[in-house]
This record gives C-alpha cells, structure tokens and sequence, in this order.
C-alpha cells in the first residue's frame, strides 16, 4: 500500500500538467466517443450488432463476444502505453486512462444495447459510468450515499436526475486515474524493466476490462428491443 501510495501522490500533479481535461469532461467526453466511434472502432451499437449478427441473434453469445474482444483491445493498448517504463510513465498514463476509458464504455454500451437499453438516454448513460467503477465499488459507494442506486436502477429509474450526472462522471475519473496511475504503475515501478511493465499493464487492462464486462452482463437484465 505505500508503493500504490507513493506512485499515486507523484504522479497525479503530471497528469494533471499533461492532461488537464481529464475530470468530468474528459469522462463524458469518452463515453459520447465510444458510443460514436472513435478512430477505426466502430460505435458500440453498430460493433455489438454486427456480433448479434455473427452469432445468429443469440444476445448471450453476442455479449460474450463483445466481452472478449474488448478484453483484447483493453490489454494491446495496455502494452503499448507501458512498454516505455518509468522514463515515459508520466506521458504515457493520460493516454493509458484515456484509451481504457473509451474501450470499458465501449464494451459496456455494447451490452447494454443489445440488452435493449437506449444509448442516448441519459439515464443508461449514468448507468454505463457507474459500471465502470466495478461491483464493490458500487456498493461502497452507495453506502457511502455517494452513489444514489445501482446501476441497473439508475438505468431504469422514472426520470433522470441532473444532479447526479457530474458526481457520478467525477468518481469514475477518480478511479480510472487512481487504478492506472496507482496500482498498474506501482508494480511496474518494482519490476523496473520497460517490457515487462508493458506486459503487467497489459494483463492488468485486460483483467479489469473483463470483471466490468461481467459485471455489466450481470446487472443489466433485458428490456424489451424496440
């Protein structure tokens, strides 16, 4: 815990420096990315459909495949903003935050399409950033009452609650920054050898992008597709 400590206290004023958008804004701004397409990644509906496709209409299958296909982007752009080693860490991390951020919307937006939810609504948009922050987190949150409900709730509750876009945008940013500057980074510090913290932050980015995708296959029950 000192390691995690020590990294995170050093290295969140560079991120700052370096990537000053990186609050509220830079969140809201991912998830409007990945649900549009960014780059040569198709938006969230169009990928998870043409999955639905694939599998021959089988929602199941499809989320699963979604799932793993972002698990694979998740950890290759691990890898290639790791690889630098410590010289590079405090360029390297706003982008390492950036990118996870895009895919992990992606990926959860994707499901929560093909479970019949409607992207543009801001109610599933609340509901898609509090998935991010992972099943424990939630419900810490929650006791805490920083969080108003879970996320399925917050996705289906009778009107959507302006007051709770900012707070919840705000704890994910939080948390993205903490999770990679933090712990995927302390323990690139200890091994102090670039490749192999490129294959660390790797494996981490991959793992946590699989937890929140079965976090979000497990909390968002199906809704009727219209």
């Amino acid at each position: 815990m000192g390691i995690k400590a020590t990294v995170a206290r050093q290295l969140a004023p560079r991120i700052q420096d370096l990537a000053p958008g990186m609050t509220t804004g830079f969140v809201r701004e991912a998830l409007n990315r990945a649900i549009d397409g960014v780059g040569p990644l198709p938006g969230a509906a169009k990928a998870a459909d043409k999955q639905l496709a694939e599998q021959h209409g089988d929602v199941d299958r499809a989320i699963h495949e979604v799932i793993e296909n972002n698990v694979r982007i998740a950890g290759a752009q691990g890898f290639i903003t790791n690889i630098g080693g410590l010289v590079t860490a405090a360029v390297t991390i706003p982008a390492n935050v950036a990118g996870l951020a895009v895919i992990q919307c992606r990926m959860v937006a994707g499901i929560a399409h093909l479970r019949g939810y409607d992207l543009a609504d801001p109610r599933v948009r609340n509901a898609i950033l509090a998935l991010l922050l992972g099943e424990d987190e939630v419900d810490g949150l929650i006791k805490q009452k920083k969080l108003p409900a879970r996320p399925l709730a917050l996705a289906t509750a009778p009107e959507a609650d302006a007051r709770w876009d900012e707070a919840i945008a705000a704890v994910v940013a939080t948390q993205l920054i903490t999770r990679v500057a933090g712990k995927r980074l302390a323990v690139t510090i200890g091994r102090k050898v670039p490749v192999v913290g490129g294959v660390v932050g790797a494996s981490a980015d991959g793992i946590a992008t699989w937890r929140i995708g079965r976090y979000a296959d497990r909390e968002l029950l199906p809704r009727n597709r219209r």
